[in-house]
């Protein structure tokens, strides 16, 4: 998940009772992206496609935006459409060189 400050263990503590939380918290491991590049995780890059294409107006219910939602993916699917990913690791070992040392 991303580094949104909801999406911590103490978001739930403040959502539900203690002992709910508790055992919630029990069910869960929590993976974070990097706090230096969310832009870098593919699943952000179809979330905000989504949001552009089929998300950018107010919609009367949840139940039209499950339809839309549930439309706009069967249409990406059938297109077969991806990610053009362009970001390489040698773009990696520019802009993040701490952490993609080159190895030479």
């Amino acid at each position: 998940m991303d580094n949104l400050n909801t999406h911590t263990p103490s978001s739930l503590y403040s959502t539900f009772p203690p002992a709910e939380a508790r055992r919630i918290l029990q069910k869960l491991e929590l993976h974070y992206t990097p706090v230096h590049g969310s832009w870098l995780n593919m699943a952000e890059i179809e979330l905000s496609v989504l949001a552009r294409q089929c998300l950018a107006e107010r919609m009367k219910s949840v139940e039209v935006v499950q339809h839309q939602v549930q439309a706009w993916q069967q249409q990406r699917n059938q297109a077969q459409a991806s990610i053009n990913w362009r970001f390489t690791t040698a773009d990696a070992r520019i802009k993040l060189k701490r952490l993609y040392p080159s190895f030479t």
